[in-house]
């Protein structure tokens, strides 16, 4: 089986294992989602869903969070950790829509990327989950596994893993099979305990739980 072959099989096993999926964190505007994915690294997605009501609530626009003084925000998103470098990231980006972009969020990998802040894998999870764009969000979840199952090879790094994946994924499936990343790597091929491989869907085409090569 070659490495495209496998990518369409888990793609398709996933599919029916996860039928609905969807990103966690909640936002109903795309500035809103990208405050909350700079939040949610090293963070849990469920606590940053409760810390942004807080922070919406008292700034409820690209504008109003852009005039807030860092300290501020800070201050309340300081419960999600690296509150003083996130909280900065967000400012300035923020301030960044508001003055460049005119409140609107770029829809395009090479202005999302000029954004403070903001890495290929924010980029990717804009373009994917709120323009409908191609995408492929290399996220730890998704890292791990592809390494697991034998999309690719000892690559930790994660632009290389999204180059990788470029190559063997279809694009029109790249967003949704991260999400799906993410849902069998919380529930069945997790990172903190041992993999629950009996109940894995992939396990006989898993490079190291199930075909060894």
């Amino acid at each position: 089986m070659t490495k495209k072959q496998l990518a369409l099989e888990v793609i398709e096993r996933l599919k029916k294992e996860y039928p609905q999926t969807h990103c966690t964190l909640d936002y109903d505007e795309a500035w809103k989602l990208l405050v909350s994915v700079r939040l949610a690294a090293q963070c849990t997605d469920a606590r940053v869903n409760v810390v942004v009501e807080g922070l919406f609530a008292k700034y409820p626009s690209i504008e109003a969070l852009a005039k807030a003084e860092v300290d501020d925000v800070e201050a309340i998103v300081r419960p999600c950790g690296l509150g003083k470098s996130k909280a900065k990231d967000i400012s300035a980006c923020m301030k960044m829509l508001h003055e460049e972009f005119g409140d609107r969020v770029p829809d395009n990998m090479e202005d999302l990327l000029k954004l403070p802040g903001v890495g290929r894998k924010s980029a990717n999870l804009i373009m994917g989950d709120v323009y409908g764009k191609p995408c492929i969000v290399t996220d730890t979840h998704c890292i791990r596994l592809c390494n697991r199952i034998g999309l690719v090879k000892d690559e930790k790094d994660p632009k290389k893993v999204e180059m990788a994946l470029w190559k063997i994924v279809p694009p029109e499936e790249g967003s949704d099979l991260c999400h799906r990343f993410v849902d069998h790597g919380r529930e069945v091929c997790t990172a903190r305990t041992t993999p629950y491989c009996d109940k894995c869907c992939l396990s006989d085409i898993c490079k190291k739980y199930g075909v060894k090569g």
